[in-house]
């Protein structure tokens, strides 16, 4: 065999090998043009993912390993599945004739016999009852997720809150049809959660904050209050504190907890003048950007105290609250507070903090090492666990709270796209996550550069293989102290976007993942929690993937940015919004309405270098700023069109397409106002539109060039409601909604 023809054949194997791994060697970009992924890329990523492809031998191996994955004997762990919809099973795994029992959730049996041939479809009867329940068959016992046509809604919430006594309440057999009506037009503020303020908070937003907002805002009609992530961090390293990066998706930050909650102020105050700090922690309060290093390690050393006077004076309520909820959080509350005592053990040492890198018997939490440890270091574990028995105090607080005060659903929890491999998380699942590699998005027209976020994530062969149960325990923690999840990155239910460690976003390559079992599964939870789903569903959109969450009650997200017309210069105008998609002027991660208009954002790209050279030659940033000039005029026009603009009218006629806005400041109350007018089910307002502000939470692409994570609100919870401006604003943003 010639050179030639071995090179072809090797190349036809990894086109092979790549395809029968869901690897996409080529996809298409935002603007529709279509790429191809290097053979370096794919490579690296097949051997990342425990498929080795360096010879022919090996890619035939790794071929045949994933052929007895998907077309084995045995039945995969579980089978998801519609409600009144047939069940097909593998053909392979059945012999006719064979008997099979389904064990409801219920407790009712349901006894059957195969007909089909030895290689035909093989179709289990519909269930019309939605759970999880057992197939027995052939020795196997097999789960079945079988869920609803469709995940609980924003008017399935509504109606649940507002049926009188002779109604329904809202369930997955009892829902609207799409002809019937769905509820008013609902809407709900969104805060990052480190950057409220109360008096006494120590310097960082606090679960105490929240419930007060959560109160404050229901009183004025808001039915929903999204937050940043909660998702726990690393105790003993204050300095990683972006929420997008966890340690662990399955647990909460304890940087929030408020220390005053359990004990009251004076205990507070107390442990401060113990630890001569008093003065550090009123000063830290004080700061307009969190200093996370020192706050963070404060408030720890503030519980820490706390935790000892709790072991001492603990009531006899509060020390069966924590029982309960440590045999509620079993082997998982376990595992984390075990890696919390070892990593800040490790760090202490002066070692890495990086579990990869501790002694063998460590890695693996079931190692008798592990468990050695935690009883030599029983009081740094107990701790740990009480932390987390706190935090999820205060979230259970601030959401009853919400929902007492009227807001329907409540507190709107935000689900980040993956965690940190150094964490927790990946600790506690071991090989279930993807190793070597980071999850990310390809150049889009926001980020041009690509995004490599440094976060893993479950690995769908793996997934599979365990029967999803990493997945659904992370979406049983997600909706555990909320009324909704914004599901980050949607988008990856479907493909992620896979760069090996140390390459650029660039180079990458999408990854498929189950999308039919993920989304049947969030559809599950989402009723038993009667909770609502949105999903972040911006960038590099598949082809019909929005409509596929839109018919499945899943929510998107359209912003005020990002809705244009087909030619990306006109804005579109509020009626064509979709009902079904969540609508908002801007996220974390987009310009504020007044940093939008200034072109703050585009200052702050050139600072960080992520404006590329442009091909016509022109400066970078003047050639941003006059694209930016012409966007002004776009939005204006816009405006003027929809009747929000002040000194138009809703009947002054139709401008001029040319029409130049006014110099000054920017039209935040018209934008509001113009996402309010959109047919959108439920409108979110960030706060920092609310507040004029013109510096967004997180400049994606950088680390320490911006202050991403770090920004509070000048005003406090307890006065915001006072001020005329923000009320004003608050008035035009409401206007013909609920």
């Amino acid at each position: 065999m010639s050179g030639t023809s071995r090179t072809d054949q090797a190349r036809a194997a990894l086109d092979a090998l790549a395809q029968h791994a869901g690897l996409q060697r080529e996809w298409q970009d935002a603007q529709g043009v279509s790429h191809r992924v290097s053979d370096d890329t794919i490579s690296s990523l097949l051997e990342r993912l425990g498929l080795p492809c360096r010879t022919l031998t090996q890619m035939r191996q790794s071929s045949a390993a994933l052929a007895a994955e998907h077309h084995g004997r045995r039945l995969p762990a579980l089978l998801s599945a519609e409600c009144e919809r047939a069940i097909a099973l593998p053909s392979s795994a059945l012999r006719a004739g064979s008997r099979y029992r389904i064990e409801l959730e219920s407790g009712a049996l349901i006894d059957g016999r195969f007909t089909a041939p030895k290689g035909a479809t093989a179709l289990l009867a519909p269930i019309s009852e939605p759970g999880y329940h057992t197939l027995v068959l052939q020795e196997q016992r097999v789960t079945l997720a079988i869920a609803p046509s469709r995940a609980y809604t924003v008017a399935d919430a509504w109606q649940a809150a507002h049926a009188t006594g002779d109604e329904r309440p809202a369930s997955p057999g009892n829902r609207p049809h799409a002809h019937e009506a769905a509820g008013p037009l609902l809407w709900g503020l969104s805060a990052q959660l480190y950057s409220l303020r109360r008096s006494g908070d120590g310097g960082i937003g606090d679960y105490s904050a929240l419930a007060a907002l959560a109160v404050r805002s229901a009183q004025h009609g808001a039915q929903a209050l999204a937050v940043s992530p909660t998702h726990a961090m690393f105790s003993a390293l204050p300095q990683h504190f972006s929420p997008y990066s966890p340690s662990s998706r399955l647990w909460l930050n304890a940087t929030h907890i408020d220390p005053s909650a359990l004990f009251g102020r004076d205990a507070v105050l107390s442990a401060l003048d113990t630890l001569h700090a008093r003065e550090a922690w009123a000063q830290y309060e004080t700061l307009a950007l969190i200093d996370w290093p020192h706050a963070a390690a404060l408030r720890l050393k503030v519980l820490h105290r706390l935790f000892e006077r709790f072991e001492q004076h603990a009531t006899a309520a509060q020390r069966t609250s924590f029982a309960t909820f440590c045999q509620r959080g079993s082997q998982a509350l376990d595992d984390h507070a075990r890696f919390e005592a070892l990593h800040a053990f490790h760090l202490a040492q002066g070692a890495s903090g990086h579990w990869r890198d501790w002694d063998a018997t460590l890695r693996d939490p079931r190692n008798t090492a592990v468990a050695a440890f935690a009883t030599a270091h029983q009081p740094a574990v107990e701790f740990h666990r009480f932390l987390q028995w706190l935090a999820a105090s205060g979230l259970d607080a601030a959401q009853r709270q919400a929902r007492e005060a009227g807001m329907t659903p409540g507190l709107i929890a935000d689900l980040a796209v993956g965690c940190d491999g150094a964490g927790s998380h990946a600790w506690a699942c071991g090989e279930a996550m993807l190793a070597g590699i980071s999850i990310g998005a390809p150049p889009d027209p926001m980020n041009q550069l690509g995004q490599s976020w440094g976060l893993t994530t479950f690995s769908p062969r793996a997934m599979c293989r365990q029967g999803f149960a990493g997945f659904i325990d992370l979406l049983r923690a997600s909706f555990a102290h909320a009324g909704g999840v914004r599901i980050d990155h949607i988008l990856g239910l479907r493909r992620l976007w896979l760069i090996p460690e140390g390459a650029s976003a660039k180079e990458g390559a999408y990854l498929r993942y189950p999308l039919d079992d993920m989304l049947r599964l969030i559809a599950l939870e989402s009723w038993r929690h009667r909770a609502i789903v949105i999903g972040e569903d911006l960038g590099t959109v598949p082809a019909g993937f929005r409509e596929r969450l839109s018919a499945l009650g899943i929510a998107g997200i359209r912003t005020l940015w990002l809705e244009r017309s087909d030619n990306g210069r006109d804005f579109l105008p509020p009626q064509s919004w979709t009902r079904e998609a969540m609508a908002t002027t801007t996220t974390h991660d987009l310009p504020t309405i007044a940093g939008w208009w200034s072109g703050r954002d585009i200052a702050w790209r050139a600072e960080s270098g992520q404006l590329p050279a442009r091909e016509d030659g022109q400066d970078a940033v003047a050639g941003a700023q006059a694209e930016r000039a012409m966007e002004r005029c776009a939005l204006w026009t816009a405006l003027r069109e929809a009747g929000v603009i002040a000194t138009g009218g809703a009947g002054s006629g139709r401008p001029a397409p040319d029409t130049p806005p006014p110099p000054g400041a920017a039209p935040v109350e018209a934008a509001l106002a113009f996402v309010a007018a959109t047919p959108s089910q439920l409108a979110m307002y960030p706060l920092e539109d609310l507040l004029g502000l013109i510096e967004q939470p997180n400049l994606p692409g950088t680390i320490d060039e911006h202050p991403n994570w770090r920004r509070r609100l000048a005003t406090p919870v307890a006065a915001l409601f006072d001020d005329p401006v923000l009320m004003a604003r608050l008035a035009v943003a409401t206007r013909g909604r609920k």
